[in-house]
């Protein structure tokens, strides 16, 4: 038996600096169409678009420490638009709004998923967020790897996208 779930509800973050991240995490979320339903000296928490984003602040013992997307835990996140035009849109209020420091702007990525198109920025503290935009049911649609008559699995991926 399996069952199909319905996304996920909420990602909660800590940031070493919440003086900084804080209002751009909520920055980032009302840009996203999404509202603050907790706002205070070291949390905020913004719900809409059937997502949740939670950040607050690190306590004392571990505010020195910096993230590293190689360490075990978090690698980036990525949320998905509904257009390419979208992703555009953010990548403009990303760069000249937040002035975050930008991975790589607008890009095609289709080594990853037919019609693949992103960005990835950081936040002030260095967590990475990437925003792609997937046409139709990606991997599960036309020459997707797992469509009817599809390739299958990929065995590894990388800056070459999904390899055997």
């Amino acid at each position: 038996m399996t069952i199909e779930i319905n996304g996920i509800a909420h990602i909660q973050l800590t940031v070493a600096e919440p003086e900084t991240s804080l209002p751009f995490w909520e920055r980032l979320c009302h840009f996203f169409n999404m509202q603050t339903l907790i706002s205070g000296e070291d949390v905020v928490y913004c719900i809409g678009a059937r997502t949740g984003i939670l950040v607050r602040g690190a306590p004392a013992r571990t505010a020195e420490e910096t993230f590293d997307q190689d360490h075990p835990g978090l690698h980036h996140l990525c949320f998905r638009a509904k257009s390419q035009h979208d992703v555009d849109d953010i990548f403009l209020f990303v760069r000249d709004q937040l002035q975050a420091n930008i991975v790589h702007g607008p890009e095609q990525g289709t080594r990853f998923a037919p019609g693949y198109y992103s960005i990835l920025f950081e936040d002030p503290g260095g967590i990475r967020i990437e925003v792609n935009y997937v046409p139709g049911k990606g991997h599960f649609d036309g020459e997707g790897r797992l469509a009817n008559g599809g390739i299958g699995p990929a065995s590894a991926y990388g800056e070459d996208g999904l390899t055997d």
